[in-house]
């Protein structure tokens, strides 16, 4: 894969992973070096203090003023030149040199104060064989009295070790530590391999259904899947499952539209095959015409609410709402109707536009053509699920004459109008009809509490 594809999940989370990891190793290496380093030269501080302090406790000054040593050594490399391990004591007029210190080039050493101590390092030496080296060095101030007339006597002790011993214990810890992280970091990178295999695996499950349902093999997507998935596979399903009613939607739009033209085109044919007068036929002809345009009509408008977007964005209501109100009231300039409104702030209807207007335009048509004078257009958000947005209900009412229980099924059938006095071709409410059930929604007809005739109230389910 080359770099300038993008990569795989797993691919990316490992990479992420990894780098991580040997971060934090490094960062880890790292910090136990400095902790090992500082560790060490604290030992080897306090060794070199022990030293120092023997040789106060332990060694002598004679009457000439030159110092004795302690009888038994200290330590044996003290006795043997070039060992690595020096020490000096400098006096006023005078210091003294430990046999190991004779032969290589060290530091020279100053007078510190009485009980004072001094830890440095490391310091450049030459060694025995001439070659270049470093040292560690530790000077302690002491006052002795002799208890004579010469009185108090102030002398310092120096320690000195060569950071040979101390290398070889960091050069050890380092390759065990490296090798231990180093081990650590492959399980770890397998196991973080392994981990992030399992966790993805809800995702190929995902991937695998998907696979499916376009081979044909399933309808939809399973519901057992993580809460963290559950979001997608759910808007998978929904976009699944509206593109295949919008689908036998469209189909269903077809052979309805070919079966309603049919006996029109059937009427005309049997007329023209009866020769029938000039004047009657085109008396039948105007009036079959009138009725395809009709059901050509209907048909576009149900095709165009049908296609409703399943992840639309947000329409205010109000202006739409307006628009409409406005056209209408021209229409029944006569009959004086008065149309109220109780709408929500903010309240937003999240599809296609046009499926508003058709909704909204029909139930007030329909509303302003049986009231008497008032009209209400309530809307306000619905039904709440979760974390989903809430669900929408628009509600129209009048103040006409209302409309029976038993013929409530009656007027939402298709071509069906309530009163065949009032013009119209009895299918505004099946566009109503058709956009609610596009939107999952219900439509209900029943008394108006507020007005006293009939109210139209549609509720609209909460979104993904």
């Amino acid at each position: 894969m080359s770099w300038g594809q993008p990569r795989s999940l797993q691919a990316r989370q490992l990479l992420a992973a990894s780098l991580g990891l040997l971060a934090f190793l490094a960062l880890a290496g790292y910090a136990l070096d400095r902790a090992f380093l500082e560790t060490a030269e604290s030992n080897l501080r306090q060794r070199l203090k022990s030293y120092a302090l023997a040789y106060a406790a332990e060694g002598e000054f004679a009457r000439s003023g030159e110092f004795i040593p302690p009888y038994e050594a200290i330590d044996p490399r003290l006795e043997m030149p070039g060992s690595g391990l020096y020490a000096e004591v400098v006096f006023p007029n005078g210091h003294w040199d430990s046999p190991s210190a004779v032969g290589p080039e060290l530091p020279a050493g100053t007078m510190l104060p009485a009980r004072t101590e001094r830890f440095e390092g490391p310091l450049p030496i030459v060694e025995l064989d001439g070659a270049p080296g470093e040292a560690y060095r530790f000077g302690y101030g002491v006052i002795q009295d002799p208890g004579d007339a010469r009185g108090e006597f102030p002398y310092t002790i120096y320690i000195l070790e060569n950071t040979t011993q101390l290398s070889r214990q960091v050069e050890v810890f380092r390759e065990a530590l490296w090798q231990y992280l180093g081990g650590a970091g492959l399980i770890l990178l397998l196991l973080q391999g392994l981990i992030l295999r399992w966790s993805l695996l809800p995702l190929r499950r995902v991937i695998e259904e998907l696979k499916r349902v376009q081979r044909g093999l399933a309808s939809r997507m399973s519901e057992r899947h993580p809460r963290e998935l559950e979001p997608l596979t759910e808007s998978i399903n929904a976009f699944i499952e509206s593109e295949r009613e919008n689908l036998d939607r469209q189909r269903n739009t077809l052979a309805d539209l070919a079966h309603s033209l049919k006996t029109p085109l059937a009427v005309l044919r049997a007329r023209l095959e009866d020769q029938a007068p000039e004047a009657e036929l085109r008396e039948e002809v105007d009036h079959q015409l009138r009725r395809m345009g009709d059901l050509v009509s209907y048909q576009l408008a149900r095709a165009a609410s049908a296609g409703h977007a399943l992840f639309a964005a947000p329409i205010a209501i109000e202006p739409h709402a307006e628009q409409i109100v406005r056209g209408l009231e021209k229409v029944y300039a006569s009959k004086g109707v008065l149309c109220e409104f109780e709408l929500a702030e903010g309240v937003q209807f999240h599809g296609e536009p046009g499926d508003l207007q058709e909704l909204l335009g029909n139930l007030l048509e329909n509303a302003f053509k049986w009231a008497r004078s008032r009209v209400l257009l309530t809307v306000r958000p619905g039904e709440v699920a979760g974390n989903r947005r809430p669900g929408l209900l628009i509600a129209v009412d009048d103040d006409g004459p209302g409309i029976p229980e038993e013929k409530v099924a009656l007027i939402l059938q298709r071509g069906v109008r309530g009163d065949e006095r009032v013009q119209g071709h009895g299918i505004g409410l099946a566009i109503v009809q058709d956009i609610v059930r596009g939107y999952r929604g219900t439509l209900e007809v029943c008394p108006s509490e507020e007005l006293g005739g009939a109210r139209f109230e549609v509720k609209l389910p909460p979104g993904l």
